[in-house]
């Protein structure tokens, strides 16, 4: 079984910053892009940052210059460096991988279960 297992949430204070990592496990033979999403109480759930296998990314601009995504091929993870936290930036995080179980496979999503992320002093 495919699976997205997210850590390093937590409780920060505003000015503050976090590092989400997001490791895929089980039968995969190649992720494509790999990406942050986020949900606020109340809110639809939004990108926050992606990245493909080659490195090329793609944030949203509610982050641009306080978020930096970055993965590890070897690994099948991908990390996402939160810094200058505000308290807007209270969400729900999902990690999200777009991957292939064989090379005659189709590309399908993978969602993780969320990690929470609360930004308050």
């Amino acid at each position: 079984q495919v699976q997205l297992v997210e850590s390093g949430g937590g409780l920060v204070q505003p000015g503050g910053s976090l590092r989400l990592s997001c490791a895929a496990s089980g039968s995969i033979f190649s992720i494509s892009v790999m990406a942050w999403y986020r949900q606020a109480p109340g809110k639809q759930r939004e990108l926050v940052a992606q990245i493909s296998s080659g490195g090329t990314t793609n944030y949203a601009d509610s982050v641009k210059g306080r978020c930096t995504i970055s993965r590890d091929n070897a690994k099948n993870t991908v990390y996402l460096q939160m810094n200058s936290l505000k308290p807007e930036d209270t969400a729900v995080y999902y990690c999200n991988a777009n991957f292939r179980r064989n090379p005659g496979d189709y590309f399908r999503d993978l969602w993780g279960q969320g990690t929470q992320v609360t930004v308050s002093s």
